[in-house]
């Protein structure tokens, strides 16, 4: 099993649209690539500040292939959505988890 886990730290006065928006629309995108069985939505507590809230996204693909196909077929577009919709809004970072 494979976690793709994205990390989202998102200005305060944005992230309840955005948690909407993510809900709607940007998790529902991701896993309509058929290539992710399921995800995680968390809200990373101890880290709110004025500047943000930060949360944490991960999705569950069964082998690197399949991420890999998402990575080299779907990211580029779904990211490029996220980042002209919350330009100068958000941090991110992606981590990549196999289990063991």
């Amino acid at each position: 099993m494979i976690l793709y886990n994205v990390t989202v730290k998102i200005e305060t006065k944005t992230h309840e649209e955005w948690v909407n928006w993510m809900k709607n629309t940007h998790i529902p995108d991701v896993l309509a690539t058929g290539l992710f069985t399921g995800y995680k939505f968390y809200r990373i507590l101890g880290d709110e500040d004025q500047e943000g809230v930060t949360y944490a996204i991960q999705y569950f693909t069964p082998s690197l292939d399949s991420f890999i196909r998402y990575r080299d077929e779907y990211a580029q577009r779904l990211q490029a959505e996220h980042a002209q919709r919350y330009a100068n809004k958000y941090v991110a970072f992606r981590t990549l988890m196999e289990e063991v």
